[in-house]
């Protein structure tokens, strides 16, 4: 089973653009932070632009946010990045002449719909402020 990073990586990014924004904020250097290809920083970014989360400038090294932290929520990111939106995933493939495999899909559909729900909202409530305010309360306990 793979994993999509996309979400985690576009929050740092926000984030990063926040914490060092009088510093390098290469795609270089900012995938140094999150250990992936500076590809991989860019297209995010370049996703990020789009939703209006940040803003970039064409031959110069400047994003920045678009936006205050605390107007961008986790599950605003969420909906900017382009993966499956689907947090939990039924298998489509289960035996119909099984009594289990046969009704698993529609008893799951229901329940996950419901556990979806609840996350997307907990999501709407954490903005990237919220993120950094972390980070950096962490840092302050690894620097003491």
């Amino acid at each position: 089973m793979r994993f999509s990073y996309k979400l985690s990586d576009a929050i740092h990014i926000l984030a990063f653009l926040d914490i060092y924004r009088d510093g390098d904020l290469s795609s270089k250097m900012i995938a140094a932070s999150i250990g992936a290809n500076a590809s991989v920083v860019r297209n995010l970014m370049s996703e990020l632009r789009e939703s209006g989360f940040i803003t970039t400038r064409q031959g110069a090294v400047t994003p920045m946010l678009a936006k205050s932290p605390s107007e961008i929520s986790l599950y605003d990111v969420y909906i900017a990045i382009s993966i499956d939106h689907n947090l939990l995933h039924i298998d489509p493939k289960t035996n119909p002449d099984c009594i289990v495999g046969g009704n698993i899909q529609q008893t799951l559909n229901g329940i996950y719909s419901e556990i979806e729900t609840t996350a997307y909202d907990r999501m709407k409530s954490i903005s990237i402020s919220d993120v950094i305010k972390d980070i950096l309360v962490l840092q302050q306990y690894k620097t003491k």
